[in-house]
């Protein structure tokens, strides 16, 4: 496996002349992330405004009286995962293909929604809800496992469009996350500290109003996508 540096190295060399499409690219899921934030702050800033200091023991009470009995949130959740997850995967997979030569050039809608379509929705769908049982289950057990457990499934929606594309035939969602999970193998760390490696960049890209988002994303999906790439691939489905 390459370094970091080079992982990102790779991405930079994609990105370089293309860069205006490439935000273009991410715009939709980068849009929707940075609504959610500000949406996220708005109570914040509310609670902040009008917050009573002395009465700090009862606010708090009421405000996790009120957050336990909001049981809507999880399906909102778990829907917004999977409208994210059909961006993200359309998005990494040209990445991919601008790393491994296959194309020259981004489309930046078409691009984007291109797990929209019935050759990779259902898969795709599928892939995000087994992941979101299996993650779920981990995480009655302890926060750690749940999180190992994120980085072994993290593949599988590259795994699903590696096969699709290379056999013409719709891999079992649950083939796909069996196959991410051997992949990873001696790799969560490496794909761990890579993460960590961006926390700053987070930081930056929050100012002004989450805007540099627009260009941040674009470099951390390209910098993954060479991630995945690099990947020992002769792993073989049992």
């Amino acid at each position: 496996m390459k370094t970091r540096a080079e992982l990102k190295n790779e991405a930079k060399s994609i990105l370089a002349g293309r860069w205006s499409k490439a935000v273009l690219l991410n715009l939709i899921p980068t849009l929707i992330q940075i609504a959610v934030l500000l949406i996220l702050l708005i109570p914040v800033f509310i609670v902040a405004s009008k917050f009573d200091w002395p009465n700090f023991a009862n606010q708090m009470g009421d405000a996790l009286s009120d957050q336990s009995g909001n049981t809507g949130s999880s399906g909102g959740s778990l829907v917004g995962s999977i409208i994210g997850a059909l961006f993200a995967s359309g998005i990494n997979w040209t990445y991919l293909e601008l790393l491994r030569g296959q194309r020259n050039d981004i489309e930046p809608l078409p691009n984007a929604l291109r797990a929209f379509s019935g050759k990779f929705f259902v898969g795709i769908l599928l892939i995000t809800l087994l992941s979101a049982i299996f993650l779920s289950l981990w995480a009655l057990l302890l926060v750690i496992p749940m999180f190992v457990k994120y980085y072994s499934y993290s593949q599988a929606t590259y795994v699903y469009y590696d096969i699709v594309e290379r056999t013409g035939q719709q891999p079992r969602a649950l083939d796909c996350i069996t196959y991410s999970r051997k992949l990873m193998d001696g790799h969560k760390m490496e794909l761990f500290l890579l993460d960590l490696s961006f926390i700053g960049w987070y930081i930056l890209a929050a100012i002004p109003f989450f805007l540099g988002y627009l260009w941040l994303n674009p470099y951390i999906s390209a910098t993954k996508a060479a991630f995945y790439n690099n990947l020992p691939n002769e792993v073989i489905l049992d």
